[in-house]
């Protein structure tokens, strides 16, 4: 059996369970409530140095990392694949995935957490003594220097413009990429579109989805995504309206803001 450490609102346990519900795979999880920090726990941390999730475990194998575990799963188990059959499209491939791991991603916490999520931080660790224990919890000092930041100055953070060009920048390229095919490397859904299907769905929460408005192939793109049964089971059925409804409220509130420094954006 499967086991995975995962959150429910997480966009990189959504990836992860987008591939499992892809390929019809059974597993248990051990969901984690990240705003009450078991992730920094010293018995999780055994199994995750860096105090994130997912972390997978299949036949006693552990292993971390959403990208790394979705190459994994594909490798293990094979049907459907995920991964396109020549070595030119699989570079091309990894080249998306990659940049989710070289900041796209860092850029998702920023600016959800400048938005939104600071504020269940504030409900939760109300002093600045409780939220510099929790500081202290993060592993790694740039993570943990860029958490800071942007629980305590919000839309007024340092890497807010920094976020937003990075954003801008991908929807551009993906909208470039998806007017020359189907998907995003070629004509076969694969493990590239999985993993950005959380991101565009953190834009939906947060209310910003005026970005496709000019990004057409973009925007089709994800209508497609959202219509395939794999999203529905594995982003759908774990949807929190403890985050929704606080994504909404917040997003709404910054939206003119952030899309300034979207639309000011520029390679």
């Amino acid at each position: 059996m499967i086991e995975l450490y995962h959150n429910d609102m997480s966009s990189c346990a959504q990836k992860v369970r987008l591939t499992l519900a892809e390929k019809g795979l059974e597993w248990s999880g051990h969901h984690l409530d990240l705003r009450k920090g078991p992730q920094l726990d010293p018995e999780y941390l055994k199994l995750n140095p860096m105090g994130v999730v997912p972390t997978l475990i299949d036949n006693g194998e552990v292993i971390i990392e959403s990208t790394l575990i979705l190459e994994y799963l594909d490798e293990v188990y094979p049907n459907p694949p995920l991964r396109p059959t020549s070595a030119v499209d699989k570079v091309r491939m990894r080249m998306w995935t990659k940049q989710l791991d070289e900041g796209l991603h860092a850029a998702t916490g920023t600016l959800s957490t400048c938005i939104a999520f600071r504020h269940q931080h504030f409900d939760t660790k109300p002093t600045p003594e409780l939220r510099e224990a929790f500081y202290a919890k993060i592993p790694d000092p740039v993570k943990r220097a860029r958490q800071r930041d942007v629980i305590e100055n919000g839309m007024a953070s340092e890497f807010l413009p920094g976020a937003a060009r990075r954003f801008r920048k991908i929807y551009d390229d993906m909208e470039a990429a998806l007017g020359q095919s189907s998907w995003l490397v070629g004509e076969n859904y694969s493990l590239a579109d999985i993993a950005y299907t959380p991101y565009l769905t953190r834009f939906e929460h947060l209310q910003l989805l005026a970005v496709l408005e000019t990004r057409p192939h973009l925007a089709n793109w994800y209508d497609r995504i959202k219509a395939r049964p794999n999203y529905a089971v594995g982003i759908g059925e774990w949807l929190s309206d403890k985050y929704l409804v606080l994504m909404k409220r917040e997003g709404l509130e910054a939206q003119a803001l952030f899309m300034e420094f979207f639309d000011a954006a520029r390679p």
